[in-house]
Order: C-alpha cells, then sequence, then structure tokens
C-alpha cells in the first residue's frame, strides 16, 4: 500500500507540473499576446493566441501515438520520464522567445514551434499517466485513486492561477507583467519540471506491464490497437462532449470572464480560481461514488444535465453582474462535468487489455481532445467576433448530447474491466 500511494503521488506530481505548463500559456494569454500578435482589436489578439492553444492540441495525437507505443513496449516509467523532459524543453523555449518587435514573424512561428513540442509531450502524458495510475491502485478504488488525474490536472492550472495571482498582486504591475513578467511562469514551470524528472526516476513500473512483458512480444502498436474498432470508437465517443465542456468551463471560461461577463483582471483570476478549488474538491468525491455504483451512471448524469442545463448556466452568466454570482454558476456547471473528469481516465484504462492500453487510451483521446477540446477557445471566439456569441452554447450542447448517446449504450467498465487481461 506505501510504495502504491507513493507512485501514484510522484506519478500524480509529474502530471500537475506537466500540466501547469501547459495552461501557464492560457492563463498568461491575455498579457503576452500583444507581444506576438500586435492589433488594435484584443479579441482578434485572443483569437490568435487561441489558435496557437489549439495548435498544441493538434499534435497531441501523435504524442499519443508516440509515448503510448514507448509504454506499451518498453514500460510506463520511461515514457512518463522523456514525456516531461520534453515539457520542459517547450517551456524554455516560450521564457527566451523574443516579441514580434525584436524579430517580427519568427516570433509567432518559435512560439507555436514550443506550442506543438509541450502538445506532443501532453498528448503522451496523458495516456500513459492514466494507464499509470490506474493500474497502480487496487481494484476496489481505482475510481478513488484514478480522479488524481484530474486533480493534478486541475491542480495545474491552479497553480498557473496562483502564479499569475501573486505577480499581479505582490511583485509586478499589470504594466510590467505585459512587458516582460509573463516570461516568469514558463521559467518556473522548466524548474519544475526538472524536478518532476528526478522524481520519476525512481518510480516503479506496474505489475500488470511486467505481467504482459512476461507473455508477450513487442509489437507494432497500431496494428494491435485496430483489433480494437469498437474501444477505441468508444473512447472518441465518450470523450467528445466531455472536453468541450471541461475546456469551455477552464481555458475559455477566463476569457469569457474578462471579454464577455466584464470582470476586471482581479476578478477573472479570483473567480477562476475559486472555481478550480472548487472542481478539484469534487474529483475524488465522484471517483469515489464511481467506485460503489459504477462508472456508467455517472458519465449518464453529466450527459443529460449537460444537455439540459448548458445553454441556461452560459447565457445566465453573460448576463450576471459580480464575481460572485459568477462563481456560483460556474461552480454549478463543474457539479455537472465532474462526472465526466473523475472518472474518464478509469473508464478508457478499463476498455483495454495491458499490451495495448496506454496507447488505447491516449491515441484516440488526444485526437478527439485536438478535434473537440484545444478547439472550444478558437470556436467560442470565432461566434464572439461575428456577432453570435449564444450559438457557442448550443455548439456545446450538442457535442454533450452526442456523448450521452453513448453512454446510454455502452457498458460498465467497473463491472466489465479489462485491466487484468494482458493478451
Amino acid at each position: 500500500m506505501r510504495r502504491r500511494i507513493k507512485a501514484i503521488f510522484i506519478g500524480s506530481v509529474g502530471n500537475l507540473v506537466e500540466w501547469y505548463d501547459f495552461y501557464a500559456y492560457a492563463a498568461f494569454a491575455l498579457y503576452f499576446a500583444g507581444a506576438f500578435f500586435p492589433s488594435s482589436d484584443p479579441v482578434v489578439q485572443q483569437l490568435n493566441a487561441a489558435l496557437l492553444f489549439a495548435a498544441g492540441f493538434i499534435v497531441r495525437p501523435l504524442g499519443g501515438w508516440l509515448f503510448g507505443h514507448l509504454a506499451d513496449n518498453y514500460g510506463r516509467r520511461l515514457s512518463l520520464m522523456l514525456s516531461v523532459a520534453m515539457m520542459c524543453f517547450g517551456s524554455l523555449m516560450i521564457a527566451v522567445t523574443p516579441t514580434y518587435a525584436s524579430i517580427g514573424i519568427w516570433a509567432p512561428v518559435l512560439l507555436g514551434l514550443a506550442r506543438i513540442i509541450q502538445g506532443l509531450s501532453l498528448g503522451g502524458e496523458y495516456g500513459t499517466s492514466a494507464t499509470y495510475l490506474t493500474e497502480m491502485a487496487d481494484q476496489r478504488h481505482r475510481g478513488f485513486y484514478s480522479s488524481f488525474q484530474y486533480v493534478t490536472l486541475i491542480g495545474g492550472q491552479i497553480t498557473a492561477l496562483l502564479v499569475l495571482l501573486l505577480l499581479q498582486k505582490v511583485f509586478l504591475t499589470n504594466d510590467e507583467i505585459r512587458a516582460w513578467g509573463w516570461r516568469i511562469p514558463f521559467v518556473i514551470g522548466a524548474l519544475l519540471a526538472v524536478t518532476a524528472l528526478i522524481m520519476r526516476r525512481n518510480l516503479h513500473e506496474t505489475e500488470a506491464f511486467e505481467a504482459a512483458k512476461k507473455i508477450g512480444k513487442r509489437t507494432s502498436s497500431i496494428a494491435t490497437l485496430l483489433k480494437y474498432p469498437r474501444e477505441v470508437l468508444l473512447v472518441v465517443g465518450l470523450t467528445a462532449g466531455g472536453t468541450a465542456a471541461f475546456y469551455t468551463y477552464t481555458t475559455y471560461m477566463q476569457k469569457f470572464l474578462k471579454l464577455s461577463v466584464g470582470l476586471t483582471d482581479d476578478q477573472t483570476t479570483m473567480v477562476t480560481l475559486a472555481a478550480l478549488v472548487f472542481g478539484i474538491v469534487l474529483q475524488p468525491i465522484y471517483g469515489a461514488i464511481s467506485d460503489r455504483i459504477g462508472r456508467k451512471w455517472l458519465l449518464i448524469a453529466f450527459g443529460v444535465c449537460g444537455v439540459l442545463f448548458t445553454v441556461p448556466l452560459l447565457t445566465t452568466l453573460q448576463s450576471v453582474k459580480g464575481p460572485f454570482a459568477a462563481f456560483l454558476l460556474i461552480a454549478a456547471a463543474w457539479m455537472i462535468v465532474s462526472g465526466y473528469t473523475s472518472i474518464n481516465a478509469v473508464v478508457k484504462a478499463e476498455l483495454f487489455p495491458t499490451n495495448v492500453r496506454a496507447i488505447g487510451v491516449g491515441l484516440p483521446y488526444a485526437l478527439t481532445v485536438s478535434i473537440f477540446g484545444g478547439t472550444a477557445d478558437s470556436v467560442a471566439l470565432w461566434f464572439k467576433s461575428v456577432g453570435h456569441e449564444s450559438w457557442f452554447y448550443y455548439y456545446l450542447t450538442g457535442m454533450i448530447g452526442i456523448s450521452l448517446i453513448v453512454y446510454l449504450f455502452m457498458r460498465d467498465t467497473k463491472a466489465n474491466s479489462a485491466m487484468h487481461r494482458h493478451e
């Protein structure tokens, strides 16, 4: 038990660092967008920054394939170490890239390259860490332990916002953050990634991988994955609505509160931070509930409530006047979305046998997130730029509705798990 908890802790801390590095971009985009995308329209600046944010998602399927192949053939530990090392390099690139005023068009090009490197890293991190945490957990508490993937995922966002808050309130003025202070979080992220890399050197390989290695041989992960078309399609279907909702209430919400609700910079940061803290508390609670009642009912609850309440929640949020009312509405949204976020890692892992689990979780998930999750910012801002912001609310509702159909007809993976299959 002690070894299991230690391994889950180290794996989770590394996951937190990776997501901090990735989301520092979203948290500080309001400050550095002008340095890379000169424009008189702040919405256009944010749209350009959001497009590069989406670029990091476009390459995530490649990362899911590459690191999933490494994890399934050479071990979870090696894949986890390489992914965090790559994230460190991407963060350093952003920290030292000159502005548009210094090198012209090369500034956004280099920024885009750094985002691609980070996207490759994160594409590999999700599938491997979900696999590792699920395999290290005991059968009775698998939902609870695996929920810590999203605890640390959201924790990475909270850490990025805390850094932003400290810079805003304690160390720098807003003008200083816009001038040069936005580089600080990326330096911090690179240093944290080095720390996570050192910690991951001591990770134990999972018993499931060791057992599978004894009875199997190294194979082409793609060829093996194609033997499970139904499971791959299930991952795509159950992810589409959940990932669109998750990125709406995380990365896009900061921009929504500033540009649409009209909150100040400080209010935007505080409301976003408080909502994320609320969301992080819900993850292990929902994960533990899934260990008792099964995964399927939580997913159905998310789907039904998402279809019924997305449009009313976002419409009301757009018209609120104060930060407290905004927080309550986003907290309500988190009570819905956590039905997906808390257990989506364990559900995917329970679909696949050990020899194809990392790539089975990582590749179709990364492909779906790149299409529907990473583009949430861009789609929402585009609707806003053409004067039809409310259309995005219906788009999100439709995505959740598609996933709800999948939830209704899929098997409950808790009762029908493939965790002990080593094919």
